[in-house]
């Protein structure tokens, strides 16, 4: 599987995009993932419902994947709750060959991974379900993993209610990326220092 380079700019999503910017905030002190403690964003209760969060376990080949909270709209999509399942085994086979290796690749890399894939709601609208996936480390491997996943239709409404399982076609994957550019959150407004300019 594919994945492109970009930086922050990919996340369109403002939430999203407020969500990584204090992953990089963290990221850029010492250059490596931060602790899950430590990663604390504003208002985070109102994105909860778009928030899974997952245990990682690098001892095991593959990595194994627990799903501890469960979001949600996510519960929605899918169709049922995953809390204490595997990922894999939550996704089943048809969906996990097409998800989990997103997962590997931002584990691997130790770096954020976005996505989006086109699916048919109930009714045929086209939804784009956009994922985030930031990584943390309490031991030096990977040791969690926050997914946003925000799902948006040009149509306006959908139906979100089975919207993963409930048609006979996957999702067509239209970006796959690793968020590996510009790794640094910048301050809106400011000339960052290095970059200031010259009258001539």
């Amino acid at each position: 599987m594919e994945f492109q380079s970009a930086g922050p700019s990919v996340v369109k999503s403002i939430k999203q995009r407020d969500l990584l910017n204090t992953w990089l905030r963290l990221y850029a002190r010492e250059q490596s993932i931060p602790r899950m403690s430590e990663y604390q964003p504003e208002r985070i209760e109102d994105e909860l419902p778009d928030l899974v969060f997952y245990t990682v376990d690098t001892s095991s080949q593959p990595p194994r994947l627990t799903i501890q909270s469960d979001g949600t709209r996510m519960s929605s999509a899918y169709g049922n709750t995953g809390k204490g399942r595997r990922l894999d085994e939550y996704l089943g086979a048809r969906l996990a060959p097409m998800v989990m290796p997103v997962y590997y690749e931002c584990i691997a890399r130790r770096l954020p991974a976005f996505t989006i894939a086109n699916m048919d709601d109930i009714y045929g609208r086209i939804v784009a379900y956009e994922r985030l996936l930031l990584p943390f480390s309490d031991d030096g491997s990977v040791t969690h993993i926050i997914a946003s996943l925000k799902t948006i239709s040009e149509d306006g409404g959908f139906e979100i209610r089975n919207l993963i399982r409930g048609n006979d076609k996957l999702p067509v994957p239209t970006l796959r990326t690793i968020i590996d550019c510009d790794l640094f959150h910048r301050a809106p407004g400011r000339i960052p220092s290095g970059d200031a300019l010259e009258f001539g």
